[in-house]
């Protein structure tokens, strides 16, 4: 079963930057919807950015202007360019991708933000 691997994740200073990319293990066919998620402790699972078929990215208010959500739509990859980083923003980020049958989910990666 093809998995995704997500990369990137670490500690980072206040206001320092972090990339996280995701790359699935096998070929996935007819995406629809690729996306960064994260759930910090105590807290619910929350998107912070992505695009469906319609082809708009989305994002999560507290992320805008400092997130950059970006795909390499022939390697079926995902990336999360995150600046100034805030210690709010210390989550599990998961990587997710859509297909017409099937959800698939990365295991995560820890983000943390030192103040």
């Amino acid at each position: 079963q093809v998995q995704l691997v997500e990369s990137g994740g670490g500690l980072v200073q206040a206001g320092g930057s972090l990339r996280l990319s995701c790359a699935p293990s096998g070929s996935i066919f007819s995406i629809n919807t690729m996306a960064w998620y994260r759930q910090a402790p105590g807290k619910q699972r929350e998107l912070v950015a992505g695009i469906s078929s319609g082809g708009s990215t989305n994002y999560a208010d507290s992320v805008k202007g400092r997130f950059t959500f970006s795909r390499d739509n022939a390697k079926n990859t995902v990336y999360l360019q995150m600046n100034s980083l805030k210690s709010e923003d210390t989550a599990v980020y998961y990587c997710y991708l859509k297909s017409l049958w099937h959800d698939y989910w990365g295991r995560g990666t820890q983000v943390t933000v030192s103040s």
